[in-house]
């Protein structure tokens, strides 16, 4: 069935574009706004030695099996388990993928909209003569505001239709090759600006001196936990993307490539901002204040900042690009192939449904904010239960899929084609999708819903 499946598909037609795809789909915010704070926060080169050993350990098998379900399906995220695992359960775990990749890209798409924003206020030179506490009100003003921001979302989220709404080769993976060698670009620029300013030695040393004091639980459970989530698992990207990838290609070879693009990018986005952070004696924070409050307070103090500043904000919005385009990939490939809804259609319908939640994540941060159950509101709600829930049980599932449904032999089949197997590896591979990466993304979960807690 998916030989037959996937000779209706369209598929990626070159090694490169499978690359730039899928790091693409792992590259985003979180690169960028998150990863290299919790880095210095604990233990910065301590830190790093954990975190690639997670990758290795967990990450990067949960990828490998990702693209081993899509390539061997030929299909979709929910079509795939459906062909695989025929007249059984595992299909529900199609459908927690689809819930978590709508729920992520309707909240997604709200915060790239604030960056696409921060490029014309970085172009209008807002930041100029302004205080932190007046950055920090423009900000808050910003995106508590009921019009301006949906604005922003939508003309991100129409970016993201136009690109998926093309195809494959034409559209994703056409657009893939320009915007992560852009990304690059960008981030190397940054890297160059801000570690040759005066005083950057103390980001550089908050970033990659080794203090093994502040490696605490807490910070090897963070560690866990980002080398999962920062890879873009548990949602179907990955099995999406792996139903596109032609069996000519070596799986494993493209997970390590993948794998290696995203953790270099998020320390490459660490050397771009810390540097200058400490460079201007400013405290360094995490996640938006980091890069809509703290980082202009610098650009505006920085010599050239004015072009740095839109560099950076440029940089931002193509990360989110990049990823959202693999998001609703997942969305559109559903209703193409399922409810067999031709492709441009089906994504201007999936947008429309996206869109629509994502406004009230919005208006969630202003005129909606005293709408709250459990005591969040819209948008973190959407946050909360993707993070802690739908990704972490969808990584589960596709580990015990692969390592005990599909089973040595299938996973041999597929990771033998474009490449020859070496059997300690394929040995190593099945022991830790069986037994490893299960257990630690369960540790992720049960810390995420609050039944454990390292802290």
């Amino acid at each position: 069935m998916s030989e037959v499946s996937s000779l209706k598909r369209e598929v990626f037609t070159s090694k490169f574009g499978v690359i730039a795809a899928a790091a693409g789909s792992a590259v985003g915010l979180g690169n960028i706004w998150k990863f290299p704070y919790i880095t210095g926060v604990y233990g910065g080169a301590a830190f790093l030695f954990v975190y690639l050993g997670f990758i290795v350990l967990i990450g990067l098998p949960v990828m490998l099996s990702e693209f081993i379900i899509g390539r061997k399906s030929g299909s979709n995220i929910f079509g795939a388990y459906k062909s695989l695992a025929p007249n059984s359960p595992w299909k529900l775990v199609g459908l927690l993928g689809l819930a978590a990749a709508g729920m992520i890209l309707a909240f997604y798409g709200v915060v790239a909209g604030w960056s696409i924003d921060y490029v014309v206020k970085a172009c209008s030179g807002s930041f100029m003569e302004k205080n932190p506490t007046e950055l920090s009100l423009m900000f808050t003003n910003f995106i508590q505001a009921p019009f301006t921001p949906v604005i922003y979302q939508l003309l991100f989220m129409i970016l993201t239709m136009a690109i998926v709404g093309v195809g494959i080769k034409d559209g994703i993976e056409k657009y893939a090759k320009i915007l992560m060698p852009l990304l690059v670009v960008l981030i190397i620029v940054l890297d160059i600006r801000a570690i040759t300013l005066d005083g950057a030695g103390e980001g550089l040393k908050f970033l990659f001196h080794p203090d093994f004091s502040k490696l605490t639980a807490e910070g090897v459970l963070s560690a866990l936990g980002h080398a999962f989530f920062s890879l873009s698992l548990g949602m179907g990207t990955l099995v999406t993307y792996g139903a596109y990838i032609d069996s000519s290609n070596n799986l494993a070879k493209t997970a390590v490539q993948v794998t290696v693009a995203d953790t270099l990018i998020a320390i490459l986005a660490g050397v771009a901002i810390f540097p200058a952070v400490f460079a201007f004696g400013i405290e360094p924070s995490s996640g938006p204040g980091l890069v809509f409050i703290t980082l202009p307070n610098v650009f505006q103090q920085m010599p050239g900042g004015f072009f740095f500043s839109i560099l950076f904000f440029l940089l931002l919005t193509v990360a989110a690009l990049t990823s959202s385009i693999s998001i609703l990939e997942v969305v559109v490939a559903y209703f193409k192939e399922e409810l067999k809804i031709q492709r441009k259609l089906a994504t201007i319908i999936s947008t429309v449904i996206i869109s629509i939640i994502g406004i009230f994540c919005s208006l969630s941060m202003g005129i909606l904010e005293e709408h709250k159950l459990f005591d969040l509101n819209f948008f973190d709600l959407l946050d909360w239960v993707s993070a802690n829930m739908l990704l972490p049980l969808g990584g589960l599932f596709i580990s015990l899929f692969v390592g005990w449904y599909l089973g040595k032999d299938k996973v041999k089949e597929e990771l033998s084609k474009g490449s020859v197997v070496v059997k300690y590896l394929l040995s190593v591979f099945i022991f830790l999708i069986r037994y490893v990466a299960p257990v630690a993304i369960a540790i992720v979960f049960l810390n995420g819903i609050g039944i454990i807690n390292f802290a």
